[in-house]
């Protein structure tokens, strides 16, 4: 369980540091503004549409993340209601083997 909870921490770590980068993009184009040549202009067009489609796949990514985060959470929640002794058994085993791994260091 504390494995899941770093995992979801170091993703949503990920995904804050994403969308950092994504508003810094955005500010530093926004403030190169329109001066220079043609193909300034047009490679500066790319890149804001590259830039929206990033952000987009970003916000696509982070729906199925919170979708199948949902879906294994109402999975859990079902398993522990229909099998509680086998949920509290399975907790005890890994509480001891954490244990047994803590007291080693």
């Amino acid at each position: 369980m504390a494995d899941n909870n770093t995992l979801n921490a170091d993703k949503e770590q990920l995904l804050d540091e994403v969308r950092s980068v994504l508003n810094n993009t955005e500010e530093l184009l926004a403030s190169a503004g329109d001066n220079g040549s043609e193909k300034a202009r047009e490679l500066n067009l790319k890149l804001q549409n590259n830039l929206k489609l990033a952000k987009s796949r970003l916000l696509d990514a982070e729906k199925i993340a919170r979708g199948r985060a949902k879906d294994a959470a109402k999975a859990t929640d079902h398993y522990v209601h229909e099998n509680p002794w086998k949920a509290i058994g399975i907790t005890a085993a890994v509480a001891f083997l954490l244990g047994l791994l803590v007291s080693r260091r």
